[in-house]
């Protein structure tokens, strides 16, 4: 199964020649210059489109495809989701992982405590915090994305260790 990436959310049209404002939901909004083609993915069905134009108007992307010139065609896909598949994503650094792979993966603390599976990321001005539940509990224990705290991720695994800092329980 092939995976994707959203990049950006259709909210509306630009002009009558069909040109979709497109609000970026990737950290690189420069990233669709590089594209030749994305796919709209809307009620269910995807459907690939070939990038004619980029252009910026304040923190939206303007995004011109061949195959759409009408305002009323460009419509139809509005609230759709702007996808890229893996093979065309930004390549991984050393130690970085795709936000999508830590859902749902095992926390453990660096003494073997199981503290439950990572059910949410909440995105701050300084660093992700990860929310982390056990299945019969009710409250999230909230553990900071910092060096000090997250000490290993393993994807393939599904384990992420670490080091709960005084006063975080």
């Amino acid at each position: 199964m092939k995976e994707f990436f959203e990049i950006g959310k259709i909210t509306g049209t630009h002009g009558i020649r069909g040109t979709m404002r497109v609000f970026p939901t990737t950290e690189d909004p420069s990233r669709f210059e590089k594209l030749k083609e994305i796919i709209v993915e809307i009620r269910g069905k995807q459907e690939t489109f070939h990038i004619k134009k980029v252009a910026y108007q304040k923190n939206m992307i303007l995004l011109t495809v061949k195959e759409i010139d009408d305002i009323n065609v460009a419509e139809l896909y509005k609230n759709g989701r702007i996808l890229i598949p893996d093979a065309v994503a930004i390549p991984l650094e050393e130690d970085e992982y795709y936000t999508r792979d830590l859902y749902g993966m095992k926390v453990v603390t660096d003494e073997g405590e199981e503290l439950g599976e990572l059910v949410k990321i909440y995105e701050t001005g300084a660093n992700d915090v990860y929310a982390v539940k056990k299945a019969e509990d009710k409250k999230e224990l909230l553990i900071p994305a910092i060096k000090d705290c997250i000490l290993k991720v393993d994807v393939k695994a599904g384990i992420m260790t670490v080091h709960l800092l005084e006063g975080l329980r």
